[in-house]
């Protein structure tokens, strides 16, 4: 089908955009890695992102498998709705000794301490940051989904520097990734986490859409992931079918000859 002008000068101006941001990310990521809020301030003030979304430049999406590997990562939100414990998953991925990556928000952390501590104690599973109030990483205050975003750059560093902290005082270790609520992100608040030391993780795999596909559904995406696909799922929705949908995927996939490793396998 043939473009029109306007359309072409459309797609132009965000290609630029693009290529702007991802020179920015690629400048800012260059400095040496901060840890206070005064060295955010004096980095970033001012700074005016181009970019919002979920597969901005510096979102990893997929990773260089060594052979059939997927990475499996696990949401758990916090908040009122999203405090539950969906503990058929775990149990699914301990009976077939199966990795994962848990991306835990502070609030699901301290509404579940136990459970938090146990899942941090065990081998199988990498703890990382799903934020402080599970809110989208913005400067200027963007939504997603209905969520509101952190609306200026102290917001943005105490959203994911207190999630990190969560995690920390939970595992003994300083996180690597880090997956805001709702995975959107503009490109000066993908960089300000990348300046406290963690990789922003996305996915290849929507594998339950929010805890909200039928088992089926979970299960045509999940087992149809390829070598290098992250798949993002929930472990926070008991009452989904998402644990239903894993128990008929997984095993389709491991007949496949599949591996799970964490995030840390596939960046290390």
């Amino acid at each position: 089908m043939r473009k029109t002008p306007g359309a072409v000068f459309i797609v132009f101006v965000y290609l630029v955009a693009c290529c702007l941001a991802l020179f920015e990310v690629a400048a800012f990521a260059a400095g040496e890695a901060l840890t206070g809020l005064e060295e955010i301030l004096a980095r970033y003030e001012g700074a005016l992102p181009r970019l919002w979304g979920e597969d901005i430049p510096g979102v990893l999406r997929t990773f260089e498998p060594e052979g059939k590997a997927v990475a499996l990562t696990l949401d758990a939100c916090g908040g009122a709705k999203g405090s539950a414990y969906d503990g058929a998953i775990i149990e699914l991925l301990r009976e077939h000794n199966l990795s994962a990556t848990l991306f835990l928000n502070a609030r699901w952390i301290e509404a579940n301490p136990e459970i938090a501590a146990d899942l941090a104690s065990d081998p199988l599973f990498l703890i990382a940051n799903h934020g402080w109030k599970h809110r989208p990483c913005s400067v200027t205050g963007r939504s997603a989904w209905g969520i509101e975003g952190t609306k200026n750059l102290s917001e943005a560093y105490r959203e994911i520097e207190n999630g990190a902290r969560a995690v920390e005082s939970l595992t003994g270790r300083r996180p690597r990734f880090y997956r805001s609520g709702t995975n959107f992100y503009d490109e000066v608040g993908l960089a300000v986490a990348n300046d406290l030391g963690m990789k922003v993780v996305g996915w290849s795999v929507l594998g339950d859409a929010g805890a909200t596909l039928t088992a089926s559904e979970v299960s045509e995406r999940v087992s149809g992931a390829r070598p290098g696909q992250i798949i993002l799922c929930h472990m926070n929705q008991p009452q989904s079918a998402t644990a239903e949908g894993l128990k008929e995927a997984i095993p389709l996939l491991l007949e496949k000859g599949y591996k799970f490793v964490t995030l840390e396998e596939a960046f290390p």
